[in-house]
């Protein structure tokens, strides 16, 4: 049953991240294009927290301005003394706060919301804190839980375990549930008498046994609480989400023909029957609807794709692209803020910025929109039913009225009336027997 008490959340965010060798906040680098921070933060969106507050330290004004249109607050720890001097320093965001508080790592980005609401609904009457443990394959420098069964009998860092307690293989993730009465007065209470001069956030729970009361254990697997240090850890990460978005899409019917290749982004949203090719990228903002087949290495970001379609190979689809259902963006077709109709087709080596184009309109290979003077942009209209020669150079703001033709190689520079033709070429000039004439002085200058 879940409990009815209110919830709080602390992010812990603190950390200086060296390891990164990056001028980014730490929890501020992305998994597939959100920074890990915000990943943590809409997870915990589904608990509806009363208070979330991000603990940072370096570079806080970057933190601060990530999460600032998502309610949270920011408690600034500094100098940096543990985890457990982290956790303390959330105490006046959370002043008059009686309820559940969550504590949560920021660069730990993929638990998920129900491993959240597990903490929380294992913080039962009577249970003053819940942890959550995992067995890593290389249990390593992590701090262990001595359990029995699920009740905790003791809890000690790496550093300062014995040989047999480095032997216990369920590890400690940081990340706990424990009633707000008591969080801030154990806090007080731990010292920094350890290897490494540090207030550990763990240490409650040795007080909370010591007092008579009960701490727990649930547990989750390792890839969901595993953490970000450095780039590498940060690629892991990357990896084993696009892992499970991967499995995610075909188990919801969606083709991949070679899964591995294929990288969505944090929102990407693909019907059941698409087809996706190998070397595929996702870039947020992405809807495809049933039916569409993209072909091989192309790039899609921001892009509203409706049914029935068919994009690439080699396509690239910016922010703003709209393609109407049983449409043709083809190979080497760049499009931004272009809408194109039903049925429309630009087949091949075209670029479309800034672009409407009507319903069944064809849009030639070479042809481009001058959407640009240096200074502004301008909008081209095609009409519907259009058709647009090759090596076309549209000059915006231009509008090509329904039906009308544009002959190949032409430089439009004014609108074009529905259903006419427009032509804008020099007539063509033929000179009978010049070239001949041409080889023979040429061969004889090069003898």
């Amino acid at each position: 049953m879940t409990p009815t008490r209110p919830l709080a959340a602390i992010i812990l965010a603190a950390g200086q991240g060296t390891r990164m060798k990056s001028s980014l906040h730490k929890v501020l680098h992305p998994i597939a294009g959100k920074p890990m921070v915000l990943h943590l933060l809409d997870s915990l969106k589904t608990l509806a927290p009363e208070r979330t507050v991000v603990v940072v330290g370096a570079r806080r004004e970057q933190v601060e301005t990530a999460v600032g249109g998502h309610g949270a607050q920011i408690a600034v720890q500094s100098p940096q003394l543990g985890t457990g001097h982290a956790v303390q320093q959330a105490q006046a965001a959370l002043a008059g706060f009686d309820g559940d508080i969550l504590i949560l790592y920021g660069d730990a980005p993929l638990v998920s919301s129900a491993t959240m609401a597990r903490l929380r609904d294992a913080l039962v009457d009577g249970v003053d804190a819940v942890v959550l443990g995992f067995h890593p394959a290389e249990p390593g420098a992590y701090g262990r839980i001595i359990a029995d069964g699920d009740r905790i009998a003791k809890m000690v860092e790496y550093k300062d375990a014995t040989l047999q307690e480095r032997a216990v293989t369920l590890c400690n993730s940081g990340l706990m549930a424990v009633r707000s009465a008591a969080l801030f007065a154990l806090l007080a209470r731990v010292g920094n008498a350890n290897a490494a001069g540090e207030y550990y956030l763990p240490d409650i729970v040795g007080l909370i046994i010591g007092d008579g009361g009960i701490a727990r254990v649930i547990e989750t697997e390792a890839g969901e609480v595993a953490g970000v240090n450095s780039r590498g850890e940060l690629a892991g990460l990357e990896a084993a989400w696009q892992d499970r978005r991967r499995a995610a899409a075909m188990a919801d019917g969606v083709t991949l023909i070679d899964p591995g290749s294929v990288f969505f982004a944090h929102d990407t949203v693909i019907a059941s029957d698409v087809t996706v090719e190998p070397f595929v990228v996702f870039g947020p903002g992405v809807r495809i609807a049933s039916g569409t087949i993209i072909h091989g290495h192309s790039h899609i970001e921001g892009a509203d794709i409706g049914e029935g379609c068919n994009i690439g190979p080699f396509a690239r689809l910016r922010p703003g692209t709209r393609v109407g259902a049983s449409a043709r963006i083809g190979n080497f077709v760049e499009t931004k803020k272009a809408v194109l109709g039903a049925g429309a087709k630009a087949n091949h080596l075209t670029y479309l910025g800034d672009a409407t184009v009507g319903a069944g309109a064809n849009i030639g290979a070479g042809t481009i929109t001058c959407n640009y003077d240096g200074f502004l942009k301008y909008s081209t209209n095609i009409g519907a039913g259009a058709f647009i020669g090759s090596n076309s150079a549209l000059v915006a703001p231009v509008t090509i009225g329904d039906g009308a033709i544009v002959a190949a190689g032409s430089v439009i520079t004014a609108d074009v009336s529905a259903d006419a033709l427009a032509l804008v070429r020099p007539a063509q000039v033929e000179k009978p027997g010049w070239a001949a004439t041409f080889r023979r002085i040429m061969a004889a200058r090069k003898a």
